[in-house]
């Protein structure tokens, strides 16, 4: 089986042994407490389910620093984003050394991790800003992912954490949320060798299916793990549970079994575009796939990335050896009138397109708030009927 990046076996930090998780727990409730902002709880789940392995804890600011230049950690470790816990308020934790981090999206703020304090330093703004642009290719406000990164505060907090909670994953998204240890122990109990990740944020449509069929034949892969982003979008996405049934449904009904997993992972989206793609390269080796699905735009948004800028990262930006995982670079896919199938628009050169059935977002939308399914060149007639249900009772609260 790959091998997770940074280390030869797999180092979650969350704490397994249930006498020293209620050891730390107790200990906890008597700690100085930090209440998380949603990004550093997200990242503290990341870390207790092995996906930011080998990661021991939160970067400080030197790290973040280095990862946002060059993709290394000052020690060498390669990683395409910073891992941070950043505040505006340290009153409660100053000159402490252990101390308790405070889930912010679960009620009554229970402990989430325990924390050893390595430093507690403080970003100027124009470090704030080097780091944006370097990640996020722009310090633009409007940049969903900009503006919350600039909105998390200018303190620092670095250190190793023990985690204690999966936050609301578990508990909200029993059937799919997943940690990286669970996904390759199911990768080994089904037998797979080769295995394809595809990341998705949204329901699948006929082309996403398609893509990861194609991926899967070319490949020669025995199995393909769909993981899902469940936790904090922008405004106008869907739902997870909506697009956990709707990609349920799909693979129930055209998937070989034993050829398909749905999970998901506990994470709020950066937006990234093209170090996020590398990020979801990291965390896909490390829960056992093989290779990992990049298509046109992945990660982005509005048009703040090439097309496929999130692919020639790969190429330009990632030095060789640094990841094990191989890269499937897909182009859209779409429905071919001339040839009565799916297929990448780069492979279809004598295309124009009018010869491919596309439809905008926006046009998806409004058919499926009046009711329409959309063609089924576009999608699965069962996946149409679970979003016109969602969106019809969206427009009824209106």
């Amino acid at each position: 089986m790959i091998k997770p990046h940074g280390s030869d076996v797999l180092n979650p930090l969350f704490v397994y042994d249930q006498s020293k998780h209620h050891e730390l727990s107790n200990e906890a409730e008597n700690l100085p407490a930090l209440m998380l902002n949603s990004a550093a709880a997200a990242n503290a789940v990341m870390l207790g389910a092995g996906y930011f392995n080998p990661l021991k804890g939160y970067m400080n600011v030197a790290d973040a620093m280095s990862v946002a230049e060059s993709m290394k950690t000052t020690d060498g470790l390669f990683w395409p984003t910073p891992v941070l816990n950043l505040t505006n308020n340290i009153e409660s934790i100053q000159g402490h050394k252990r101390i308790a981090l405070r889930d912010p999206n679960v009620e009554g703020h229970p402990v989430l991790a325990v924390m050893d304090v390595e430093e507690i330093e403080e970003f100027s703004e124009k470090e704030l800003n080097f780091i944006a642009e370097k990640v996020y290719r722009t310090t633009d406000p409007e940049h969903p992912g900009v503006a919350t990164f600039m909105s998390l505060g200018k303190y620092a907090i670095s250190g190793n954490i023990q985690v204690l909670s999966f936050s609301y994953f578990q508990q909200d998204f029993p059937d799919t949320f997943r940690t990286a240890v669970e996904i390759r122990n199911e990768i080994q109990e089904r037998g797979w060798k080769k295995v394809v990740a595809f990341q998705t944020r949204n329901p699948m449509h006929l082309a996403h299916e398609e893509l990861c069929h194609m991926a899967m034949e070319r490949l020669g892969c025995d199995g393909l793990v769909i993981h899902m982003l469940l936790g904090k979008l922008k405004a106008g996405d869907i739902p997870a549970p909506v697009r956990d049934a709707a990609i349920r449904k799909m693979v129930e009904l055209y998937f070989p079994p034993n050829s398909a997993m749905v999970t998901g992972y506990g994470f709020d989206m950066l937006y990234a575009g093209p170090r996020e793609a590398v990020l979801h390269a990291v965390f896909r080796q490390n829960m056992g796939a093989t290779h990992f699905i990049i298509g046109r735009d992945h990660a982005g948004v509005g048009d703040y990335y090439g097309a496929f800028d999130a692919q020639t990262i790969f190429d330009d930006e990632v030095p060789q050896g640094a990841l094990q995982i191989e890269i499937f670079k897909a182009d859209h896919t779409a429905w071919s009138k001339k040839l009565n199938k799916v297929v990448m628009m780069c492979e279809a050169p004598d295309h124009t397109k009018e010869d491919f059935v596309l439809l905008s977002g926006t046009k998806v939308r409004e058919m499926l708030g009046q009711g329409i399914a959309p063609p089924k060149e576009f999608s699965r007639p069962e996946v149409a009927q679970i979003l016109i249900e969602y969106y019809q009772a969206l427009d009824a609260k209106k």
